[in-house]
């Protein structure tokens, strides 16, 4: 009976480790996913204003042999 528990004890202490480092992926993940967020809004923030300002892009311009 205590070969039974101690193996229970011994996963349970497992589990909680999984866990736990788990939680600290998921928490840097969150922040990377935060600040590609961030660089995602300043782009398109830019890319606004050049349409905006009625700049045309090279890739939007057809090439010079159409």
């Amino acid at each position: 009976m205590d070969e039974r528990i101690e193996a229970a004890e011994e996963q349970i202490a497992h589990l909680v480790r999984s866990v736990e480092d788990l939680s600290e992926v998921v928490a840097r993940q969150a922040g990377e996913i935060a600040q590609l967020r961030r660089r995602v809004e300043m782009l398109l923030e830019r890319e606004a204003e050049r349409e905006a300002d009625g700049v045309a892009l090279i890739a939007d311009q057809r090439p010079p042999h159409y």
